[in-house]
């Protein structure tokens, strides 16, 4: 997930001092080699915008920990998890690294929910040489800066924006047999803007039309003068990125003007918040492409969607649940190959992942630290997501 990338340049200036006592090299965990603790920091969005994403990670995250401190730690060694929230702000996300590499001294920092927040702690992981991961951030750049250069020191466990607007071309064309389709999309998210073109790259290699490109603006709450120019183009489906808070008012917007037509999105959508904002009427015949389903047969998957339940008085386990579990393991994997709590030997090994079974799927890291994962598609029914399929990369 991300919101609009924002410019990290003060950050220098801030972290200047930081900096001077952390050229040393790579760090060990808090406590030093001998210590039993490994020293984790975690950067969520814990209110503002999007804190639905961060509080579901934040509960993943919380349960894998609980899980492995209960059987022994890793190689005897416990996490210590020390949390700030961001407050669904770049700024707020840069002031928390900070705080978690200087005052906290982490091995590694897992977060933000969004791919925007993420940037924003980038340069400093690399800085002080801290791992960093994201579990939802889904823009490539994350992962790789502007010129093209890999963030040593920055990891993801969500899939990337093109994979998923590639995604939803293919399911729309392949399964939902659509020959037209209408985009109508986030014009202040890079996220909507990198889902929206390769959708629309890959709708129209296998021959599919753009009947119309309509744009909205985050915050904005009335969205029927540009659904009605949609509604006058006549589109057989409309695919729609973007974050579930104008979502949810664009779904219900554009039933109640009499458009019935398949409606597709992302991550983005997955929220509980969006049932109570389009109506769970409004939202059948709706789709979008996610990381997981708590439906999914898969033996791995039901074993964590039960302990989750479990855990949390009946609820089923939503995709940011899921990734943020998976990122506590996935960081496990790498301190456990490394044999060792130094910063610099966890990132060599997160870089060599191959093949590692999660509960969102079978992880393999490529060059440019990208996840190779499959995606789930999901259809929402009476309100609830259903299981329709899983898409291999």
């Amino acid at each position: 997930m991300k919101k609009k990338l924002v410019s990290v340049f003060m950050a220098s200036t801030i972290f200047a001092g930081v900096l001077a006592g952390c050229a040393g090299g790579a760090k060990e965990s808090s406590g030093g080699a001998n210590s039993d603790t490994i020293k984790l920091g975690v950067n969520l969005e814990l209110s503002g915008n999007v804190a639905s994403y961060g509080e579901s990670m934040a509960k993943g995250i919380e349960m894998a920990v609980e899980e492995i401190n209960k059987n022994g730690g890793v190689d005897g060694k416990k996490f210590d998890v020390v949390k700030v929230d961001n407050k669904s702000e770049a700024a707020e996300a840069t002031n928390g690294i900070i705080k978690l590499t200087s005052q906290d001294k982490v091995t590694a920092v897992i977060g933000a929910a969004t791919s925007g927040n993420t940037v924003a702690q980038a340069q400093i992981a690399n800085d002080t040489k801290t791992v960093l991961i994201a579990p939802g951030g889904t823009s490539p750049t994350v992962t790789v800066d502007e010129k093209g250069k890999v963030r040593p020191f920055v990891f993801r466990t969500s899939f990337i924006d093109p994979f998923q607007g590639t995604v939803a071309a293919n399911f729309a064309v392949d399964t939902l047999k659509i020959k037209d389709a209408a985009i109508f999309a986030d014009n202040s998210s890079d996220y909507a803007k990198g889902l929206s073109d390769s959708f629309k790259e890959t709708f129209e290699a296998a021959g599919g039309k753009i009947v119309a490109e309509e744009a909205y603006v985050a915050k904005d709450t009335d969205f029927r003068a540009t659904l009605t120019r949609i509604k006058a183009k006549n589109p057989s489906f409309i695919f729609i990125p973007g974050y579930y808070e104008e979502v949810g008012l664009i779904v219900k917007q554009a039933r109640e003007l009499g458009i019935d037509v398949p409606l597709v999105g992302a991550d983005g959508w997955d929220s509980p918040k969006l049932v109570d904002l389009a109506g769970a009427e409004a939202l059948n015949n709706t789709y979008l492409i996610n990381h997981y389903s708590s439906e999914d047969p898969d033996e791995k998957v039901q074993k964590f969607v039960t302990a989750f339940k479990e855990k949390n008085k009946g609820e089923a386990p939503n995709a940011f649940n899921a990734l943020g579990y998976d990122t506590v393991y996935f960081l496990a994997d790498a301190v456990k190959r490394a044999g060792s709590t130094d910063s610099s030997k966890i990132q060599a090994e997160l870089a060599k992942t191959k093949d590692l079974s999660l509960v969102t799927g079978v992880v393999t890291i490529d060059e440019n630290h990208h996840p190779i994962k499959t995606a789930t598609i999901l259809e929402y029914k009476d309100g609830k997501q259903v299981f329709n399929t899983k898409v291999n990369p």
